[in-house]
């Protein structure tokens, strides 16, 4: 089964080139679209796409509104931001609006595609540049993880948190981690509190960033 795209940008060229390596992938199916936020709303509700790539800057209605509102609409759409803006003013609002990732327009192709599918997967999706920007904001700078080796780190949390850490990096809440591991969500409420003590960390949203970044030293 195909990855139903809907793609969202107002700059006619970028969207003819993106469009043209979407059609590409045998995986892809580019379904739709759209010039601003508005319409992408308006096409995200008719298309039921499994993939926006969403671009911020747009006439009419911006990215993030626009991402704000497919959320409400409909929880299920995995929102891709794919923009030229690498500020945290752009970065934070985005994935505060439900974005499920955030890439940079000079990632590289395969990079893009491979971001796509992990998305698809509901993994979040950070561009590297804004992993690095991120991470250097949500750890702490005198967090004891960041003097340990990426396996030793990994090595200190237990099979099960191993787990709960990776559904983390989902954005599930505990209810949901919950009802994929088939525990009570009592005991997915102690694993969390377990990971982030030893991770020296203060969220689940701090520990979410630094798995993503650790898993992507392991691969």
């Amino acid at each position: 089964m195909k990855i139903k795209i809907l793609l969202v940008d107002d700059h006619q060229i970028v969207l003819k080139g993106i469009s043209f390596f979407l059609t590409m992938q045998p995986d892809f199916e580019l379904v739709g679209e759209a010039h601003n936020g508005l319409e992408a709303v308006e096409k995200a509700a008719e298309l039921n796409p499994d993939i926006i790539l969403m671009d911020l800057n747009m006439p009419i209605m911006d990215g993030i509104e626009a991402s704000t509102r497919i959320a409400k609409q409909n929880p299920e759409i995995k929102v891709l931001v794919l923009t030229s803006f690498s500020d945290r003013s752009h970065i934070v609002p985005a994935l505060q609006s439900g974005a499920i990732g955030y890439m940079l327009k000079d990632v590289e192709p395969d990079q893009l595609a491979e971001a796509i599918r992990s998305a698809y997967k509901g993994n979040i999706q950070l561009h590297p540049d804004i992993a690095s920007a991120l991470l250097a904001e949500v750890v702490p700078e005198n967090a004891a993880v960041k003097e340990l080796p990426s396996r030793e780190l990994i090595e200190l949390l237990t099979p099960r948190e191993l787990e709960v850490l990776q559904e983390l990096t989902k954005g599930m809440s505990n209810k949901d981690i919950a009802r994929n591991l088939t525990v009570a969500e009592k005991t997915v409420k102690t694993h969390v509190s377990s990971i982030l003590s030893k991770l020296n960390m203060t969220d689940r949203t701090q520990a979410a960033l630094y798995a993503v970044h650790l898993m992507k030293e392991l691969e």
